[in-house]
């Protein structure tokens, strides 16, 4: 069984009521911890050493995060300058990561029509994403597609249980193995591999 962390980045996590349902039944999934970065860090001191321990402790890692100005919040992006140092996650000796599989989990308040390059905001969620992917190539990762849910301003309770239900059969997919790393990397999104394995509609 794969062990995976959510490395959790949102500083009003509070206030996300998708966030709050996407996590409500990760408990559920062996093998999966949850990981807030902006409660063990308040004050963006990061334990590099304590990092580096649970990244080993683990096969996969999910950014788990809110889309904050086309990329992540302020402290997940320091958790990746100071943790994955040259030496221990890149570099000709640093392969500590290696094949590791990771990706990010994304709350976006625009819709998946606004992602696009004839859309309001220009880019496809996979180009803001670059930075991400080439950080994991970078450390000799293995990165997969992103789980997304898009337009969070206009989601019922129905369709947040519906997302929280995908997210949860996601995680115990990846926990158990039970995916293709290359059928998984040629979708746009875990969602549409997602879609394709359960029927789901979202």
């Amino acid at each position: 069984m794969n062990k995976i962390l959510i490395l959790f980045a949102h500083p009003r996590f509070e206030k996300s009521k998708t966030n709050r349902a996407l996590l409500k039944n990760i408990k559920q999934v062996a093998g999966v911890t949850l990981y807030d970065l902006y409660e063990e860090y308040p004050d963006f001191n990061i334990d590099i050493e304590r990092e580096k321990e649970l990244l080993l402790a683990h096969e996969i890692i999910i950014w788990h995060h809110p889309l904050y100005m086309y990329s992540a919040p302020a402290l997940l992006k320091q958790w990746m300058d100071l943790v994955l140092e040259h030496g221990w996650a890149h570099g000709s000796h640093g392969n500590n990561l290696k094949d590791k599989i990771i990706f990010n989990t994304l709350t976006i308040g625009g819709t998946k029509e606004a992602y696009a390059p004839n859309g309001h905001n220009r880019f496809t969620i996979r180009e803001f994403l670059i930075p991400f992917e080439q950080t994991a190539n970078l450390c000799k990762m293995i990165y997969l597609p992103p789980f997304a849910v898009h337009g969070t301003h206009l989601l019922t309770e129905k369709d947040l249980n519906e997302y929280a239900r995908l997210y949860q059969t996601l995680l115990e997919k990846l926990a158990q193995g039970n995916f293709d790393i290359r059928i998984t990397r040629k979708y746009s999104y875990l969602n549409d591999w997602l879609a394709k394995e359960t029927g789901a509609t979202l």
